[in-house]
């Protein structure tokens, strides 16, 4: 068997039609060609479709109401990701009804993220959404260090950033995602045929608020968004 988290899913996919494979995929797996449908698979391959991209939108919703003056908001995107080209088209019609202009930032190595935040007042934003996806994710710590040296508020994909020091992060719970992708595998190995195993979706949404990061920013958390917080981290 084989489990293929972080991306790995199309590779593992092409490499095998016969080895059952437990996946993770941030987009829609029909679309992908992972599984016939949701609900009968359908091949050697199932899991969880976390839809990263379709939440880009809400993420960014999140981020103009902590920071209402901002009329022009960077979207950091690894280009090289897959879902690159999912992800803008999420973004685009949210940002036109919010009124605020996107400013896209391509980086694919942390020496371009490096150079990016070194001066952050040359991109002409004030306040970055930093997307899904495994490289910025594997960077986590770095970019919450830049964001907080450049002063720039930030909303992240996943619990793990605000509590690095991030602002706020709106997504999936990842260790309950992962809990399932454990599941699946002893029934996997215990006999079950992926092709029987509905992919499964996330359950479990956690919006987490770094109010220590906030008050650093100079930023007040509206009340009505700190109630439906999941987690405030003070």
């Amino acid at each position: 068997m084989i489990v293929a988290a972080g991306g790995a899913h199309a590779v593992a996919k092409a490499a095998t039609a016969s080895i059952p494979i437990v996946f993770t995929t941030p987009g829609e797996p029909v679309k992908e060609g992972l599984v016939a449908s949701l609900n009968r698979p359908g091949g050697n391959a199932t899991g969880i479709s976390v839809f990263s991209t379709i939440l880009e939108a809400k993420r960014l919703e999140l981020l103009h109401e902590l920071v209402p003056r901002a009329t022009a908001i960077g979207v950091l995107i690894d280009p090289g990701f897959w879902t690159a080209n999912l992800t803008l088209p999420e973004l685009r019609p949210a940002a036109k009804v919010l009124g605020v202009k996107l400013q896209v930032i391509n980086a694919s190595s942390e020496a371009e993220i490096e150079a990016i935040f070194l001066d952050p007042s040359r991109l002409g934003v004030e306040a970055v959404a930093v997307t899904a996806g495994p490289f910025l994710n594997s960077l986590r710590n770095r970019i919450v260090e830049l964001m907080a040296r450049s002063n720039m508020p930030a909303v992240y994909e996943a619990r793990e950033f605000a509590a690095a020091g991030g602002l706020t992060a709106y997504g999936p719970s990842i260790p309950d995602v992962y809990r399932w992708v454990g599941i699946y595998a002893g029934r996997i190995l215990k006999g079950a045929k992926p092709a029987d195993l509905p992919v499964l979706q996330p359950t479990k949404f956690e919006l987490v608020i770094n109010l220590k990061t906030a008050k650093a920013l100079g930023l007040e958390v509206p009340a009505t968004l700190l109630a439906r917080a999941d987690e405030v981290i003070e």
